[in-house]
């Protein structure tokens, strides 16, 4: 395992030890720890892309208003109700998946055309497989987006789509800085042509992704 988790990917990953990896590994047919490893680098990988796409113009507006809609319903009456979502997203299959718990969906958001780069490379480097790898972000998306929902709309929180920016600025600064196997993930996941840059022309692809009209 690599150094650990901090800032809100940490948060969240603790909250996900014990039962939900437990449940996910079940799902997925793998070893809890191996598990558990996979989620430690799927969860900065997520909230590192965020905070890429927070960055560009509307981003924060845009995924602000989808967290307002279609997830702080939930987290302002049962709060980040961790065991609900987790049962849900395993047991809902994809005909009746809501805004909610459309994993695919929401990778489709955040990853654009890129989402197979991001499970093909966490796979990989995790020993998952793409396939899996894909599973676990699936099972992962709506239960980051929950969490947030709950960071930042729950408990009287005045928040804004600012400080949501903000806060995911930094997620993806401290993928960027710490290295290792998410920061080598996210740099391939943005870098959509292949360059090695990520450039004008990335961000425009990366802009058509958000959480905007379809």
């Amino acid at each position: 395992m690599s150094e650990p988790l901090s800032g809100l990917a940490g948060a969240l990953f603790q909250q996900l030890q014990g039962a939900p990896v437990q449940q996910m590994s079940a799902q997925l047919g793998t070893d809890p720890q191996q598990t558990q490893s996979a989620i430690g680098a799927a969860l900065p990988l997520l909230l590192g892309a965020l905070g890429r796409n927070t960055q560009q113009p509307q981003g924060a507006e845009a995924l602000f208003g989808a967290l307002q809609r279609d997830h702080a319903p939930a987290a302002a009456s049962n709060g980040f109700d961790l065991g609900g979502l987790l049962g849900s997203v395993l047991g809902g299959g994809t005909q009746s998946a809501s805004p909610q718990t459309d994993g695919a969906g929401i990778l489709g958001h955040v990853f654009g055309n890129n989402a197979p780069t991001a499970a093909a490379g966490l796979g990989q480097a995790t020993g998952l497989g793409g396939d899996k790898a894909g599973q676990l972000l699936q099972m992962l998306a709506p239960i980051v987006l929950s969490f947030l929902a709950q960071r930042f709309f729950s408990g009287g929180n005045a928040a804004s789509p600012a400080q949501l920016g903000q806060a995911l600025g930094q997620e993806h600064a401290q993928v960027q800085q710490s290295g290792g196997l998410a920061g080598g993930l996210l740099g391939k996941v943005l870098d959509q042509d292949g360059d090695g840059d990520l450039d004008v022309s990335d961000l425009m692809k990366l802009g058509g992704s958000l959480f905007g009209k379809r």
